[in-house]
């Protein structure tokens, strides 16, 4: 099945208060800038709040709302039409600027919240995996970030020694 039905899911559960706003990061939103990349699963990163009378911090309740639907959990992924998701918090101050700052694209006609292009090749330094690196490699070589706007980014949350280590082994 095509992700169209992921996000008309997701997009439901936001008009129905199951989560406010969300954003789709990693492998799959890059695909909006760049050529497809074998991914297994959507990442979706949504505000998560304590429930009412609690402390913790629960996404129970997306679970339940997509469960009473018919989709199933594996592992730490629930289900949608196929594909595996997982509902990540916006766990750090830069994942959450992306979270604000995404941008609405169009898959067949739905509407899709999605990280910037800038904010996933940040994201993808802080994280600093081999495959990430090659992501950012990828975005430049596409001419696919504006980089002025990245090292903004990058500086605004303390990471500019990450793309300074970035250019020494990759542009330089």
């Amino acid at each position: 099945m095509g992700i169209k039905e992921v996000i008309e899911t997701i997009n439901r559960m936001q008009v129905a208060g199951v989560i406010e706003r969300y954003a789709i990061g990693g492998a799959v939103a890059a695909t909006f800038y760049l050529e497809p990349v074998a991914t297994l699963d959507v990442d979706v990163f949504v505000e998560f709040h304590t429930e009412p009378g609690s402390q913790m911090i629960s996404p129970e309740h997306i679970f339940r709302y997509l469960r009473d639907r018919g989709c199933e959990m594996e592992g730490e992924h629930v289900v949608i039409a196929g594909w595996p998701i997982q509902f990540l918090p916006a766990s750090s101050a830069l994942v959450q600027e992306a979270l604000a700052k995404a941008v609405e694209k169009d898959v067949d006609g739905t509407p899709a919240r999605v990280f910037t292009a800038e904010h996933l090749a940040a994201i993808a330094l802080e994280t600093g995996r081999a495959k990430d690196k090659a992501r950012v490699l990828q975005f430049i070589e596409a001419d696919a970030i504006d980089l002025d706007r990245v090292q903004e980014i990058l500086t605004r949350h303390g990471l500019a020694g990450a793309w300074e280590q970035f250019e020494r082994q990759f542009l330089k």
